[in-house]
Protein backbone atom coordinates (compact mmCIF):
# COMPACT_ATOMS: atom_id res chain seq x y z
CA UNK A 1 0.00 0.00 0.00
CA UNK A 2 1.52 3.64 -0.85
CA UNK A 3 2.10 5.69 2.21
CA UNK A 4 0.61 8.68 2.02
CA UNK A 5 1.49 10.78 5.53
CA UNK A 6 -1.07 11.69 8.27
CA UNK A 7 -2.21 14.61 9.48
CA UNK A 8 0.90 17.27 9.80
CA UNK A 9 -0.25 17.74 13.15
CA UNK A 10 0.83 14.10 14.55
CA UNK A 11 3.19 14.60 17.46
CA UNK A 12 5.66 11.63 16.43
CA UNK A 13 7.53 9.56 13.63
CA UNK A 14 9.44 7.39 15.39
CA UNK A 15 13.08 6.46 13.24
CA UNK A 16 12.06 2.51 14.63
CA UNK A 17 9.24 2.26 11.81
CA UNK A 18 7.71 3.45 8.36
CA UNK A 19 6.44 7.03 8.57
CA UNK A 20 3.78 7.50 11.25
CA UNK A 21 3.92 4.44 13.26
CA UNK A 22 5.54 2.80 16.49
CA UNK A 23 7.86 -0.12 16.05
CA UNK A 24 7.30 -3.48 16.82
CA UNK A 25 9.11 -3.83 19.93
CA UNK A 26 10.34 -6.67 22.12
CA UNK A 27 9.29 -6.95 25.72
CA UNK A 28 10.88 -4.69 28.02
CA UNK A 29 12.00 -6.03 31.29
CA UNK A 30 10.17 -4.32 34.53
CA UNK A 31 12.00 -1.62 36.51
CA UNK A 32 10.07 -1.97 39.49
CA UNK A 33 12.05 -5.06 41.87
CA UNK A 34 9.65 -4.75 44.81
CA UNK A 35 7.35 -8.03 43.58
CA UNK A 36 10.94 -9.50 42.38
CA UNK A 37 12.33 -9.16 45.85
CA UNK A 38 9.47 -10.65 47.11
CA UNK A 39 10.01 -14.02 45.04
CA UNK A 40 13.86 -13.79 46.07
CA UNK A 41 12.57 -13.36 49.36
CA UNK A 42 10.00 -16.43 49.14
CA UNK A 43 12.64 -18.72 47.82
CA UNK A 44 15.28 -17.79 50.49
CA UNK A 45 12.65 -18.71 53.08
CA UNK A 46 12.15 -22.12 50.76
CA UNK A 47 15.36 -22.77 50.66
CA UNK A 48 15.94 -22.51 54.32
CA UNK A 49 12.89 -24.87 55.18
CA UNK A 50 13.72 -27.26 52.50
CA UNK A 51 17.78 -27.92 53.06
CA UNK A 52 17.05 -28.91 56.96
CA UNK A 53 14.18 -30.38 56.03
CA UNK A 54 16.06 -33.10 52.92
CA UNK A 55 18.25 -34.13 55.27
CA UNK A 56 15.52 -35.52 57.50
CA UNK A 57 13.10 -36.35 55.32
CA UNK A 58 12.12 -40.06 54.56
CA UNK A 59 11.27 -41.52 50.83
CA UNK A 60 7.51 -41.12 51.24
CA UNK A 61 7.84 -37.48 52.10
CA UNK A 62 7.60 -34.64 49.46
CA UNK A 63 10.21 -31.94 49.47
CA UNK A 64 9.08 -28.52 49.57
CA UNK A 65 8.04 -26.72 46.49
CA UNK A 66 10.02 -24.32 44.90
CA UNK A 67 8.09 -21.10 43.32
CA UNK A 68 8.75 -20.36 39.85
CA UNK A 69 8.65 -16.69 38.43
CA UNK A 70 6.15 -15.01 36.19
CA UNK A 71 7.60 -11.49 34.73
CA UNK A 72 4.87 -9.23 33.21
CA UNK A 73 7.01 -6.70 31.35
CA UNK A 74 5.56 -2.83 31.43
CA UNK A 75 3.64 -2.16 27.92
CA UNK A 76 2.53 -4.98 27.70
CA UNK A 77 -1.47 -5.53 26.16
CA UNK A 78 -3.80 -7.71 28.53
CA UNK A 79 -3.62 -10.02 25.65
CA UNK A 80 -0.41 -10.95 26.32
CA UNK A 81 -0.54 -11.26 30.13
CA UNK A 82 -3.25 -13.72 29.14
CA UNK A 83 -1.18 -15.93 27.47
CA UNK A 84 1.39 -15.62 29.89
CA UNK A 85 -0.15 -16.94 32.42
CA UNK A 86 -1.96 -20.25 30.81
CA UNK A 87 1.70 -20.86 29.73
CA UNK A 88 3.25 -20.44 32.98
CA UNK A 89 0.50 -22.40 34.54
CA UNK A 90 0.35 -25.18 31.64
CA UNK A 91 -3.34 -24.55 31.01
CA UNK A 92 -4.74 -24.50 27.28
CA UNK A 93 -4.85 -21.11 25.49
CA UNK A 94 -7.37 -18.61 26.52
CA UNK A 95 -8.23 -19.90 29.56
CA UNK A 96 -6.92 -16.94 31.29
CA UNK A 97 -8.95 -14.79 29.55
CA UNK A 98 -11.74 -16.85 29.76
CA UNK A 99 -11.48 -17.27 34.32
CA UNK A 100 -10.83 -13.11 33.77
CA UNK A 101 -14.16 -12.25 31.75
CA UNK A 102 -16.20 -15.03 33.51
CA UNK A 103 -19.68 -13.59 34.88
CA UNK A 104 -18.48 -15.27 38.66
CA UNK A 105 -14.78 -13.82 38.34
CA UNK A 106 -15.05 -10.40 40.23
CA UNK A 107 -11.38 -8.52 39.44
CA UNK A 108 -10.82 -5.78 42.14
CA UNK A 109 -11.39 -2.82 39.40
CA UNK A 110 -12.30 0.81 39.71
CA UNK A 111 -16.17 1.26 38.07
CA UNK A 112 -14.75 3.40 35.38
CA UNK A 113 -12.86 0.29 33.76
CA UNK A 114 -16.03 -1.53 33.07
CA UNK A 115 -14.49 -4.69 33.99
CA UNK A 116 -11.71 -4.61 31.97
CA UNK A 117 -8.29 -5.25 33.18
CA UNK A 118 -6.23 -3.16 30.79
CA UNK A 119 -3.97 -1.39 32.45
CA UNK A 120 -4.44 -2.99 36.00
CA UNK A 121 -2.54 -6.37 35.40
CA UNK A 122 0.29 -4.20 37.08
CA UNK A 123 3.81 -5.46 35.26
CA UNK A 124 5.85 -7.25 37.99
CA UNK A 125 7.64 -10.06 38.90
CA UNK A 126 5.49 -12.89 40.71
CA UNK A 127 5.93 -16.05 42.37
CA UNK A 128 3.77 -18.80 41.00
CA UNK A 129 3.37 -22.58 42.61
CA UNK A 130 1.67 -26.01 41.21
CA UNK A 131 -1.67 -24.56 43.09
CA UNK A 132 -1.76 -20.83 41.74
CA UNK A 133 -4.58 -20.72 39.69
CA UNK A 134 -5.34 -18.24 37.02
CA UNK A 135 -7.96 -16.18 38.83
CA UNK A 136 -6.00 -16.20 42.06
CA UNK A 137 -2.96 -14.80 39.67
CA UNK A 138 -4.80 -12.33 37.93
CA UNK A 139 -6.45 -11.06 41.22
CA UNK A 140 -3.03 -10.64 42.64
CA UNK A 141 -1.96 -8.31 39.49
CA UNK A 142 -5.17 -6.61 39.77
CA UNK A 143 -4.38 -5.93 43.64
CA UNK A 144 -0.89 -4.70 42.91
CA UNK A 145 -2.08 -2.57 40.68
CA UNK A 146 -4.60 -0.83 43.06
CA UNK A 147 -2.45 -0.62 45.38
CA UNK A 148 -0.06 1.51 43.53
CA UNK A 149 -2.62 3.16 41.61
CA UNK A 150 -4.60 3.57 45.14
CA UNK A 151 -1.84 5.85 46.72
CA UNK A 152 -3.10 9.18 47.77
CA UNK A 153 0.02 11.00 45.76
CA UNK A 154 -1.78 9.70 42.57
CA UNK A 155 -4.68 11.05 43.17
CA UNK A 156 -3.25 14.19 44.13
CA UNK A 157 -1.27 14.37 41.08
CA UNK A 158 -3.90 13.24 39.02
CA UNK A 159 -6.72 15.85 40.21
CA UNK A 160 -3.51 18.58 39.64
CA UNK A 161 -3.75 17.76 35.77
CA UNK A 162 -7.63 17.65 35.59
CA UNK A 163 -7.93 13.85 35.60
CA UNK A 164 -9.19 11.27 37.63
CA UNK A 165 -7.10 8.21 38.76
CA UNK A 166 -8.21 5.80 36.01
CA UNK A 167 -7.66 8.73 33.21
CA UNK A 168 -4.05 9.19 34.61
CA UNK A 169 -3.55 5.30 33.91
CA UNK A 170 -4.62 5.88 30.18
CA UNK A 171 -2.15 8.47 30.14
CA UNK A 172 0.51 6.12 31.31
CA UNK A 173 -0.24 3.62 29.31
CA UNK A 174 0.63 5.90 26.39
CA UNK A 175 3.51 7.50 27.23
CA UNK A 176 4.78 3.58 28.14
CA UNK A 177 4.06 2.83 24.84
CA UNK A 178 5.42 6.32 23.19
CA UNK A 179 8.76 6.95 24.94
CA UNK A 180 12.19 4.56 25.86
CA UNK A 181 12.97 6.57 28.70
CA UNK A 182 12.53 7.97 31.64
CA UNK A 183 13.40 11.49 30.89
CA UNK A 184 11.47 11.26 27.50
CA UNK A 185 8.65 9.31 29.67
CA UNK A 186 8.32 12.79 31.50
CA UNK A 187 8.00 14.99 28.33
CA UNK A 188 6.15 13.05 26.12
CA UNK A 189 3.79 13.03 29.35
CA UNK A 190 3.83 17.47 29.10
CA UNK A 191 3.36 16.65 25.22
CA UNK A 192 0.03 14.68 26.79
CA UNK A 193 -0.92 17.34 28.93
CA UNK A 194 -0.70 20.36 26.65
CA UNK A 195 -2.38 18.17 23.95
CA UNK A 196 -5.49 17.93 26.00
CA UNK A 197 -5.01 21.84 27.47
CA UNK A 198 -5.55 22.95 23.89
CA UNK A 199 -8.02 20.62 22.93
CA UNK A 200 -6.04 19.32 19.76
CA UNK A 201 -6.34 15.46 19.12
CA UNK A 202 -3.34 13.44 20.66
CA UNK A 203 -2.95 12.09 17.39
CA UNK A 204 -0.81 9.00 19.36
CA UNK A 205 0.01 6.10 16.86
CA UNK A 206 0.46 3.95 19.91
CA UNK A 207 -3.44 4.24 20.55
CA UNK A 208 -4.36 3.57 16.60
CA UNK A 209 -2.63 0.35 16.39
CA UNK A 210 -4.31 -0.89 19.75
CA UNK A 211 -7.41 0.02 17.39
CA UNK A 212 -6.38 -1.96 15.23
CA UNK A 213 -5.33 -5.23 17.30
CA UNK A 214 -1.66 -4.88 16.37
CA UNK A 215 2.01 -3.93 16.61
CA UNK A 216 3.09 -2.74 13.28
CA UNK A 217 5.87 -1.20 11.36
CA UNK A 218 3.35 0.57 8.52
CA UNK A 219 0.60 3.27 9.41
CA UNK A 220 -1.20 4.73 6.67
CA UNK A 221 -3.58 7.51 6.47
CA UNK A 222 -6.39 5.13 5.65
CA UNK A 223 -5.29 3.66 9.18
CA UNK A 224 -6.09 7.03 10.93
CA UNK A 225 -9.33 7.31 9.04
CA UNK A 226 -10.28 4.09 11.52
CA UNK A 227 -14.21 4.62 13.25
CA UNK A 228 -12.76 3.02 16.64
CA UNK A 229 -13.13 5.27 19.61
CA UNK A 230 -8.94 5.01 20.25
CA UNK A 231 -8.24 6.17 17.30
CA UNK A 232 -7.19 9.56 18.41
CA UNK A 233 -6.30 10.88 15.05
CA UNK A 234 -9.89 11.33 14.79
CA UNK A 235 -11.25 11.64 17.96
CA UNK A 236 -9.99 14.36 20.89
CA UNK A 237 -9.58 13.62 24.32
CA UNK A 238 -7.88 10.20 25.86
CA UNK A 239 -9.05 7.02 24.43
CA UNK A 240 -11.87 4.82 26.45
CA UNK A 241 -9.42 2.46 28.34
CA UNK A 242 -5.60 1.91 28.74
CA UNK A 243 -4.04 0.79 25.73
CA UNK A 244 -1.41 -1.39 27.68
CA UNK A 245 -0.46 -1.88 31.68
CA UNK A 246 1.95 1.10 32.19
CA UNK A 247 4.66 0.72 35.31
CA UNK A 248 5.47 3.36 38.07
CA UNK A 249 7.87 5.20 36.03
CA UNK A 250 5.31 5.67 33.07
CA UNK A 251 2.74 6.86 35.93
CA UNK A 252 5.07 9.09 37.66
CA UNK A 253 6.06 11.15 33.88
CA UNK A 254 2.29 11.72 33.87
CA UNK A 255 1.63 12.88 37.65
CA UNK A 256 4.75 14.81 37.35
CA UNK A 257 5.55 15.88 33.43
CA UNK A 258 8.71 17.84 32.84
CA UNK A 259 8.60 21.30 32.26
CA UNK A 260 7.72 22.74 28.80
CA UNK A 261 5.73 23.74 25.78
CA UNK A 262 6.24 21.19 23.73
CA UNK A 263 3.48 19.26 21.31
CA UNK A 264 5.21 17.78 18.83
CA UNK A 265 7.75 15.14 18.82
CA UNK A 266 9.97 13.10 16.86
CA UNK A 267 12.65 10.77 17.14
CA UNK A 268 14.99 11.54 14.35
CA UNK A 269 18.01 9.00 15.70
CA UNK A 270 18.25 6.18 18.09
CA UNK A 271 18.89 7.84 21.61
CA UNK A 272 17.24 11.05 19.97
CA UNK A 273 13.97 12.24 20.53
CA UNK A 274 13.62 16.03 19.87
CA UNK A 275 10.32 17.80 21.44
CA UNK A 276 9.27 21.59 20.07
CA UNK A 277 6.30 23.39 20.23
CA UNK A 278 6.99 24.95 16.36
CA UNK A 279 5.55 22.99 13.59
CA UNK A 280 8.01 24.39 11.00
CA UNK A 281 10.47 23.26 13.48
CA UNK A 282 8.60 19.55 14.01
CA UNK A 283 8.67 19.20 10.02
CA UNK A 284 12.26 20.04 9.65
CA UNK A 285 12.54 17.30 12.83
CA UNK A 286 10.16 14.85 10.47
CA UNK A 287 12.14 15.51 6.72
CA UNK A 288 15.67 14.38 9.23
CA UNK A 289 13.30 11.26 9.90
CA UNK A 290 12.35 10.82 6.77
CA UNK A 291 16.13 11.36 5.08
CA UNK A 292 17.86 8.73 7.85
CA UNK A 293 15.24 6.17 7.68
CA UNK A 294 15.65 6.14 3.70
CA UNK A 295 19.48 5.79 4.40
CA UNK A 296 19.07 3.06 6.76
CA UNK A 297 16.60 1.02 3.82
CA UNK A 298 19.31 2.22 0.94
CA UNK A 299 21.91 0.20 3.24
Amino acid sequence: MTYRSPSPYAPQRRPRRAPGPRRTRGPRLTRRGRLALLLGALLAVAAAISVPLLLTLTPDEPAVEQPRALLVPEGWRTGQVYTAVDRALGLPAGTARKKATARGTALPLPAEAGGNPEGYLFPATYPVLAATSPEGLLRFMVDTAGKRFGAPRVAEGARAHGLSVYQAVIAASIVQAEADNPEDMAKVARVVHNRLARGMALQMDSTLNYALGRNTVDTTYEDTRSTSPYNTYERKGLPPTPIGNPGDQALDAVLRPADGDWLYFVTVAPGGTRFTADYEAHRANVAEFNANRSAAAAQ
